[in-house]
C-alpha cells in the first residue's frame, strides 16, 4: 500500500548514490500521463533523506526492485552516461504465461515513441514451471514460469513488449498482458499490481571505479502469490 508516510528501504548508500527498493504502483516522480498521483518516489525519498535525489533510471509504476538517486548532478550525470551507453545490467524477475524454454534471447527490433524502429535485445532463462488446476479460456489447467530476464538494450516497456511478442506474456500488465490470465490472478489471488521485479542493478562507481551489485528483495505482493501457486519463494 502507498501512502504520504511510508518509509523507503534503502539498499545501498553512499555520499553519491542511495538505491531503494521501490514498492509496486509507485510512480518515480511526477508525469503527465498520471496527473492525479500526489505520491511520487522522487518525494518520499528527498523528505526521508533531507537532500536533493536526483533519479538516474526509471522502471514501470507497477514494477517493483531497485532504483537509484544520485546525491549530487556531477552524480548523476556521470551514472547516467553508463544508462545510455547500456554499460549498467539489469536483471528482472517476472511471473509469466505458460512454459518458458530453459533459455532464450529475442532480438526483434521495438518502435519509439515516434514510431521509430529500434534494435532491442532481451535474454533470459526459466528458473521454476508450475501448472495450477485453474481453468482459463479452453483450457482446463494454467501454466506459468518464474523467469530471470536480462534486458541489454532499454527500450520502453522492452519486457512487457518482448515477452507478448514470444506470447509469454507477463501477469498483472494490463498493457501488454493477456486479459484472461489477468482476470483469473485478481478473481482467485487478489492480485493489484505486474509481477515483474527489477532484481538486480550492477554500474561502475563513477568516483570509486569499483562495481557495485545491488540486490534487492521481493516485495510481499510478489512473494505472497508465489507461494500461493507453489513456487519455491526462499530460493529467490
Amino acid at each position: 500500500m502507498v501512502s504520504n508516510f511510508m518509509t523507503l528501504e534503502i539498499l545501498y548508500q553512499d555520499e553519491h548514490f542511495v538505491a531503494i527498493n521501490k514498492p509496486h504502483n509507485l510512480l518515480v516522480h511526477r508525469s503527465p500521463i498520471a496527473a492525479d498521483e500526489s505520491i511520487f518516489a522522487l518525494q518520499l525519498l528527498r523528505d526521508q533523506l533531507g537532500c536533493w535525489v536526483s533519479p538516474c533510471h526509471r522502471i514501470d509504476r507497477k514494477t517493483a526492485g531497485v532504483l537509484l538517486f544520485a546525491l549530487s548532478k556531477e552524480a548523476d550525470q556521470l551514472v547516467k552516461k553508463q544508462f545510455e551507453n547500456h554499460t549498467c545490467q539489469k536483471k528482472y524477475l517476472a511471473l509469466v504465461r505458460g512454459y518458458l524454454p530453459d533459455e532464450g534471447t529475442t532480438n526483434r527490433p521495438l518502435e519509439n515513441e515516434k514510431g521509430v524502429l529500434k534494435d532491442a535485445i532481451t535474454h533470459y532463462r526459466c528458473l521454476q514451471r508450475v501448472e495450477l488446476d485453474i481453468e482459463v479460456s479452453r483450457y482446463p489447467k494454467s501454466r506459468y514460469s518464474l523467469a530471470e530476464i536480462v534486458p541489454e538494450t532499454g527500450r520502453m516497456h522492452q519486457i512487457r513488449r518482448h515477452f507478448a511478442q514470444l506470447r509469454h506474456y507477463l501477469i498483472g500488465d494490463k498493457t501488454h498482458g493477456e486479459c484472461k490470465h489477468n482476470k483469473m490472478f485478481e478473481k482467485e489471488f487478489n492480485l493489484q499490481t505486474m509481477l515483474l521485479h527489477a532484481r538486480e542493478l550492477t554500474f561502475e562507481h563513477p568516483f570509486t571505479h569499483t562495481n557495485i551489485k545491488v540486490v534487492a528483495p521481493l516485495q510481499p505482493e510478489f512473494t505472497g502469490i508465489l507461494d500461493r501457486i507453489g513456487i519455491l519463494v526462499s530460493e529467490f
